[in-house]
């Protein structure tokens, strides 16, 4: 690896890197706003970044990069999330785009950038700004899906090699560059790689959107020029084909943060006539591996990549795009030398009177049911040793009764797996990246399951 690498992909000054506001952005003026920010900014180590905008994001995480500067990534913007950050480094100023609408956890130095983005780009003279591979330039926060979250610190040149091989595999796939439309978010590592890096390490068009809902989807995508890829998640793909919302040519579908049903993989290539793609990772090795779903269960190791089973059985991750071996805690069955199947989680594998079954696989299994809008089975705390344990859904299901998703899923599993009690619920909360955490998943168990 070099020991220095440019912030942007090699291209012409005059190419499109960026669409800001449904206007073009250049190389040479992305670079050059990247650069007067990174002049305004104040000597300091770190900073929460807290913007909004997919653009302003970008230019000041790139910025904070040329300084030296490491960016704090908070998963979300709740006061719970920030509280967290914030106590791991509470001298670190707040950078933000649009003040986030709680600003208890916010200390007192703010870095406000709205007005520097607006202000037109300089020229200034053609040079590239090269980082240290070695510079530490993200903190990323795990999203608690699994527990309390966890902090991993990033270096440039390790995200440049991850960006690096997966643009290798995506662009192949979609026949070239893209435009990349992300409905995930950006603070998260999934989106910082997809949907930042990717098109600007890999020489493809960031967009400034983050579209939720499936109107706003397809029209982001519209907007979006040439090749198009969308960036999504299981939960919000599922929405969008619900919808049946007409949406334009898509030459690529890129999912993660959940598994994805083989059943929703075939639909979603059919209705948007594009294939799909997985990607496997996590935030302490970022993206290691993609398959594409309607193809078989197998997982293709990216570029770099390399498991290795260690001394006492376990199998850790090696490649170019991590600063050392990392444990692998899901179950895995290696398939060869660049390819596995992924079995599932560990958590989420439960015995049930001595037959075991995936909570993967459950809800896969709800979530493709006739009616079934949202769905999720636990095992609720304090029955995973019982004898007589049990599992529970909570269920979104306007147009049926608990009855008739319990009949459902009767014709497919075996009774012990079938949930007591199902609980019929409005709607199910959602992180920004399609999750249901496992904070939600307690609360839930606490409101209407007694705790236990």
């Amino acid at each position: 690896m070099p020991a220095h690498l440019p912030l942007l992909a090699a291209q012409p000054a005059d190419a499109i890197v960026a669409w800001r506001r449904s206007a073009p952005v250049t190389r040479q003026d992305f670079l050059n706003q990247v650069r007067q920010l990174a002049a305004r900014l104040p000597e300091v180590p770190e900073v929460v970044n807290l913007c909004q905008d997919r653009y302003g994001f970008s230019v000041s995480f790139l910025a904070c990069v040329a300084r030296g500067i490491r960016s704090l990534l908070p998963h979300s913007l709740a006061p719970e999330s920030l509280a967290g950050v914030w106590s791991q480094a509470p001298q670190a100023p707040a950078l933000w785009d649009t003040p986030p609408a709680d600003l208890s956890h916010c200390p007192a130095s703010v870095i406000a950038i709205h007005a520097l983005l607006d202000l037109p780009a300089l020229p200034l003279p053609d040079e590239e700004v090269m980082v240290p591979a070695e510079q530490v330039v993200a903190r990323v926060f795990t999203s608690g899906s699994t527990g309390h979250p966890q902090s991993h610190d990033k270096q440039w040149g390790h995200l440049a090699a991850s960006v690096q091989a997966a643009s290798s595999r995506l662009w192949q796939q979609a026949g070239g560059p893209c435009s990349v439309i992300g409905t995930v978010s950006f603070r998260h590592m999934y989106g910082l790689e997809s949907t930042v890096l990717l098109p600007l390490r890999g020489a493809g068009v960031l967009t400034d959107e983050l579209p939720f809902f499936p109107a706003d989807i397809a029209a982001a995508l519209t907007r979006a020029p040439g090749r198009r890829l969308l960036v999504t998640t299981p939960f919000h793909l599922r929405k969008l084909l619900e919808a049946e919302q007409p949406a334009p040519q898509v030459d690529l579908l890129l999912s993660a943060t959940a598994p994805l049903g083989r059943a929703l993989a075939e639909r979603a290539e059919a209705q948007l006539h594009a294939p799909l793609l997985e990607i496997y990772g996590a935030t302490e090795m970022g993206q290691v591996a993609t398959r594409r779903t309607t193809q078989g269960p197998r997982w293709q190791l990216l570029a770099g990549c390399e498991l290795r089973q260690d001394e006492r059985g376990g199998l850790t991750m090696h490649g170019t795009s991590q600063a050392r071996p990392q444990p692998v805690h899901d179950v895995i069955e290696i398939t060869g030398p660049d390819s596995f199947e992924l079995i599932d989680r560990p958590g989420n594998l439960v015995n049930i009177v001595g037959k075991r079954t995936s909570l993967t696989y459950l809800n896969q299994l709800l979530n493709s049911l006739p009616g079934v809008q949202d769905g999720v089975f636990c095992l609720p705390p304090g029955r995973e040793s019982n004898d007589d344990a049990r599992l529970a859904a909570f269920v979104v299901a306007p147009e049926l009764q608990a009855a008739d998703v319990l009949n459902a899923l009767r014709a497919h599993l075996d009774p012990v797996f079938l949930p007591r009690p199902l609980v019929l619920l409005d709607h199910l909360p959602h992180d920004v990246n399609g999750k249901i955490t496992s904070a939600v998943v307690q609360t839930l168990v606490a409101q209407h399951l007694g705790g236990a």
